[in-house]
């Protein structure tokens, strides 16, 4: 029995033997698919068991946030546009549901460098970073019986959502001997009547890979005969430093529809901002007969919006970014991409399949048959993470078990001195020799 207060009297209220309320059961079974759950999952165990390293300093090899490292700060540019927004109080009210036209016209005429066609205003929805683009998409392509392609390894947000929205999640291999290409032959043999899209995330996350201008064409025509268009993640775009530059995936608009998926998130190093972006790359006028357009607009007026001000930010942003920052940027990466591929080649039990050319993580394949002790990759990344204070992401987050993602995103001493540790903990846990 409960107590009730009425009419400053307390009476007996009798407990229900059951409530008319449970939870969405889709959800509790989603937080294996968070890059964020699984962290966090590992850093409490490694607070549970001590802290482990020695008092060492805990070194972030295993998220793609390389925002709190000062060799990795916001250009000065950016915070200047963010601030005189702010301070100009021309930005404190609600914006217009699928972002404000300056922003719009601004990100359409930035992207619109790197095609072959204008893009117009009405082609850019703005959405809370990248994630909440991917919530849009996946919930406008929803009905019954439908299902995606997603790359395998990949971003598992993208079965998340796909899942919570009762979609099928189906997985097409990259091939990590072939720089992790699409297994094109493979997309083939999983659609069907009920796929409605391919989701290409370009440059990678989480192989580190950069596909060349003849590989999206061979993609785009993959989507075009199967009669599904391309989902684009280029959160990572122009983060390259390999011998291939940065194709965007709307330059095969005509030959296919595209939705990019972008942000300010990576390029800028400004995750926290939360301003990311869908834009139809579609010449064709494909999404507008389909109403996938009208349909990515409805759903904006049933979601959050980006905080106004940022908005605001976003033309003198565009305009006013050097190239120096972008240059300096991409320098840091590759020394660290550098430092990564040299000291995981020369650690035991770890194989580095090819060097990354780009975004801010390479995909490394652990030999459990070398190690003793270590179960699989969650066991491995919660071990080093209490004995090393080193945190890297279990492969199995990405659709990889018993491999390893590994940020390199961080400043470069630090960087060497996890992959030291590394190295340290593997010859620790290697098996004797016969």
């Amino acid at each position: 029995m409960e107590k009730s207060a009425s009419n400053g009297e307390v009476t007996a209220v009798p407990v229900p033997d059951s409530w008319n309320f449970e939870p969405n059961e889709r959800l509790l079974g989603l937080m294996s698919l968070s890059v964020r759950g699984v962290l966090a999952r590992i850093k409490a165990e490694m607070v549970a068991g001590g802290g482990g390293g020695g008092g060492r300093p805990v070194i972030p090899m295993g998220h793609g946030d390389p925002s709190a490292f000062p060799c990795f700060r916001a250009a000065p540019e950016a915070v200047d546009a963010v601030a005189g927004a702010l301070l100009s109080g021309e930005y404190n009210s609600y914006s217009t549901c699928v972002g404000l036209e300056p922003a719009r016209r601004s990100i359409a005429q930035y992207l619109s460098r790197d095609l072959p066609y204008e893009l117009s205003i009405d082609d850019v929805y703005l959405t809370n970073g990248c994630a909440q683009a991917i919530e849009i998409v996946c919930s406008v392509l929803a009905r019954p019986g439908a299902n995606i392609l997603l790359p395998m390894p990949g971003y598992k947000f993208y079965e998340a959502r796909a899942v919570f929205n009762g979609m099928e999640a189906r997985y097409f291999d990259l091939l990590p001997e072939k720089d992790w290409e699409v297994d094109t032959d493979g997309v083939q043999a999983l659609a069907d009547k009920n796929t409605v899209a391919i989701v290409i995330i370009n440059p990678g996350n989480p192989c580190g890979n950069v596909y060349s201008y003849e590989h999206l064409a061979k993609v785009a025509e993959t989507a075009r005969k199967l009669g599904i268009f391309v989902i684009a993640d280029e959160a990572y775009a122009h983060l390259t430093f390999g011998e291939r530059k940065f194709v965007p995936m709307g330059v095969f608009g005509a030959v296919a529809p595209v939705i990019t998926l972008g942000s300010l998130s990576k390029r800028w190093l400004v995750p926290g901002w939360r301003l990311g972006w869908i834009v139809t790359n579609d010449p064709s006028g494909v999404f507008q007969r389909t109403k996938v357009a009208a349909s990515i607009r409805t759903y904006h007026y049933i979601c959050s919006d980006p905080t106004t001000f940022v908005q605001g930010a976003v033309p003198n942003l565009l305009e006013n970014s050097k190239e120096e920052f972008f240059q300096k940027t991409i320098k840091i990466l590759k020394e660290s991409a550098d430092i990564c591929w040299e000291k995981l080649n020369g650690t035991n039990a770890i194989t580095c399949p090819s060097k990354p050319m780009g975004s801010m993580f390479v995909m490394v394949k652990l030999d459990l048959s070398c190690l003793q002790d270590i179960k699989d990759d969650m066991d491995f990344c919660c071990r080093l993470a209490k004995e090393e204070s080193v945190v890297v992401l279990p492969g199995r987050v990405v659709g990889c078990k018993d491999w390893l993602r590994i940020t390199f995103a961080i400043d470069p001493p630090s960087l060497e001195d996890g992959l030291g540790r590394l190295k340290s903990f593997c010859l620790r846990h290697s098996k004797p020799a016969q």
